[in-house]
């Protein structure tokens, strides 16, 4: 399972994401796919309560890694050409979508929505005070993101499971960079790069008009 080996650790998804974004404001896709291995890890020390979200991820991140090797990978070295070559061979329009996976517009469009829930959850960690409950930071996170695109029964299962979440310093804890203080801090560094790449990710496929892909 893709990700899902090792520990997690705050300092790598820093590293990824931090790699992502060249000079010219590309996003390259292997430390992209390399950061969401890292959250990946994360999500599976808190055991079934975000299996809802997991399983999809590493399915996408699977998916991905295949394209990333394929015989055009040198088409998918990151997420601007990855979109000039899917819609130049026609692989987005609905009424030809070939057999196989699914595009790599699709697929990182999934990885894109559920990033921006990650983004906001870990914000919210690092601007908690103390005893601020996970319940609620994850809830809002959740509706301000990723329930748009879940059916009722679906967002019903995700709010009951949120309820069972651990307390903040255990979340801090799971990041394995020390303290609930210095895990904050972390935090501090590496959510600029991950709202860097969610932003450069979010105005591309506005652009090409690709954000409600079916």
């Amino acid at each position: 399972m893709a990700g899902a080996q090792g520990a997690f650790s705050l300092r790598e998804v820093l590293a990824a994401f931090q790699a992502c974004v060249t000079e010219r404001r590309e996003v390259l896709l292997g430390p992209y796919l390399r950061g969401w291995r890292g959250l990946i890890r994360f999500l599976h020390t808190l055991g079934s309560v975000f299996s809802f979200v997991l399983k999809d991820a590493v399915a996408k991140v699977q998916i991905m890694e295949e394209h990333c090797r394929g015989e055009r990978r040198e088409e998918y070295v990151s997420l601007q050409s990855m979109v000039e070559y899917e819609l130049a061979s026609g692989l987005l329009d609905a009424q030809k979508r070939p057999a196989g996976p699914d595009s790599g517009c699709r697929t990182v469009l999934r990885l894109h929505r559920a990033l921006r829930w990650l983004q906001l959850f870990l914000e919210g960690l690092r601007t908690g005070r103390e005893d601020s409950r996970t319940s609620v930071i994850c809830r809002d996170s959740y509706n301000a993101s990723l329930a748009a695109y879940h059916p009722w029964v679906v967002r019903k299962a995700a709010t009951v499971a949120f309820c069972t979440l651990p307390s903040r310093d255990t979340f801090l804890e799971n990041m394995n960079v020390g303290t609930p203080e210095e895990a904050v801090a972390m935090l501090g560094e590496a959510l600029p790069y991950i709202c860097d790449v969610y932003g450069i990710t979010q105005e591309l496929f506005a652009q090409h008009k690709l954000l409600d892909l079916p």
